[in-house]
């Protein structure tokens, strides 16, 4: 109850400070001011726009029911591998890693095999609040695609929503592969694949005009590329960081991890005394130029893009701008809860705050 009577109470100054309640717009109507201002131009390039026809109607999100919704895959090849993606909070998101449909090559190399699917899904963003998301296999962030240094990598993508988008993951590939100016029409598909390389984490995102609606509707997730000799075992935990324009001013309204204003609060993150723990940090705020991570009652080593194992620093606070990302290693020798959140006052007041409850 302490909790809660804090987070409301920090809300209701952040929302006077940005006009809402003044407007009368409180926290229980804001779902009202949802706008749905996407771009319906695609980004014409050398590669031109992959023409097919439009997807049937009334598409299921992914996260919450059979994969099978009427015609979303039927334009993907008949090999394609089904969505296996059924986080559907930010709890399940932390952990919910899909390594792919795993096979072995003549050349001994390991294939992994990935769909997803570019979807319009409404979704939930704060209590009591939704918002018309774009997604990819309908949850924000998308699916943590999760594979090993050389790996093959096939990405089946299939556009069942009605404006073009794409799928540029940050690494190492070929240039027809980068999402760019492969831009996919609505009912359209592209394969990508190459070798996973370096290691380290990454992230992907739709590259389709304007790349900042695109993103900060929803189009992203995290791209983690293990080390062939792997990282100590650790309790393992995926945060993408974010915020949504609930009302369209090109200014966000909430902040959150993993999708949901104050859901760590609400929801604290339990983890044992003793035990190492791993975070998978990503960065995809729109709007600003930075957001960041500040723990309590701790310091973490801090490794930059995660392509290294042994240059870190060490810290409580990290300053990362769109895209950055990075990988945190700590461990909590006191019981009891700990607060993280951004250090920049208004994003924490906004929803970006969450605990650790240690026992």
């Amino acid at each position: 109850m302490q909790a809660e009577r804090l987070v409301k109470s920090l809300l209701s100054r952040a929302l006077h400070r940005r006009g809402l309640l003044k407007t009368g717009a409180g926290l229980g109507t804001l779902g009202a001011l949802a706008v749905a201002t996407g771009c319906t131009t695609p980004l014409r390039g050398p590669g031109g726009v992959v023409v097919a026809p439009k997807p049937d109607s009334h598409l299921h999100p992914l996260a919450h029911g059979s994969t099978r919704a009427p015609g979303i895959l039927r334009a993907l090849p008949p090999d394609a591998p089904e969505p296996t993606w059924r986080a559907r909070d930010p709890m399940e998101i932390l952990t919910a890693f899909d390594y792919g449909r795993v096979s072995k090559l003549p050349n001994g190399q390991t294939l992994r095999e990935y769909t997803l699917v570019a979807q319009e899904t409404e979704i939930k963003v704060a209590r009591g609040v939704t918002y018309p998301a774009w997604t990819y296999n309908g949850t924000v962030p998308g699916p943590t695609i999760r594979c090993t240094e050389g790996d093959r990598i096939k990405v089946y993508f299939h556009n069942a929503s009605p404006h073009p988008h794409s799928i540029h993951l940050h690494g190492i590939h070929p240039a027809n592969m980068d999402g760019v100016f492969e831009q996919i029409a609505p009912g359209g598909s592209y394969v990508y694949e190459f070798e996973a390389e370096p290691f380290g984490l990454f992230l992907y995102h739709c590259h389709t005009m304007p790349v900042k609606k695109h993103i900060e509707k929803g189009l992203y997730g995290t791209f983690i590329v293990d080390p062939k000799e792997p990282r100590p075992p650790a309790k393992e935990l995926v945060m993408v960081m974010n915020g949504f324009d609930t009302d369209g001013d090109g200014e966000n309204e909430f902040y959150t991890v993993n999708g949901v204003a104050n859901y760590f609060v609400d929801n604290p993150i339990e983890l044992n005394a003793g035990e190492l723990l791993r975070v998978y940090l990503v960065n995809l705020t729109e709007f600003d130029l930075i957001n960041s991570l500040h723990l309590h009652g701790n310091v973490f080593k801090l490794f930059r893009t995660g392509t290294s194992l042994t240059n870190y620093e060490i810290t409580d606070t990290v300053m990362l701008c769109q895209g950055e990302r990075c990988v945190l290693e700590l461990t909590y020798t006191m019981p009891g809860k700990f607060m993280f959140h951004a250090h920049q006052s208004e994003f924490a007041e906004l929803g970006w705050m969450g605990f650790f409850d240690v026992k």
